[in-house]
């Protein structure tokens, strides 16, 4: 089993979810986040005045899967989260050892 982490435009949460429900992932998790890379923030002018964003909103989603759903999961992340442009985002994939659903004490591949 694997932990997908994906940072993406706010604005492309509903493409990514959808595209995720449509292979068969029905669980993740989803925070909003700010941060920054490459495009180090950018600044904004208010009331005459300009000043400097750094951390920019972000949408922080987390998702388990199963070995054999991990290339599918992230073609469709890239798919539906990409731009173009600067800041689209960054995927990372970790390896979970255990799952266990609370519930029902189901454990790794039937607790996702």
């Amino acid at each position: 089993m694997k932990k997908i982490e994906a940072i993406i435009k706010p604005f492309k949460l509903d493409d990514v979810r959808e595209a995720l429900a449509d292979i068969g992932i029905t669980g993740m998790t989803v925070m909003e986040v700010r941060g920054f890379g490459r495009q180090r923030g950018h600044t904004e002018l208010y009331r005459g005045a300009e000043y400097m964003v750094d951390f920019l909103p972000k949408v922080k989603m987390e998702i388990i899967v199963a070995d054999d759903h991990v290339d599918q999961c992230i073609d469709a992340i890239i798919e539906h989260a990409h731009t173009g442009k600067i800041g689209d985002g960054k995927i990372f994939v970790y390896d979970a050892e255990r799952v266990i659903r609370i519930r029902t004490g189901e454990e790794n591949e039937e607790a996702i």
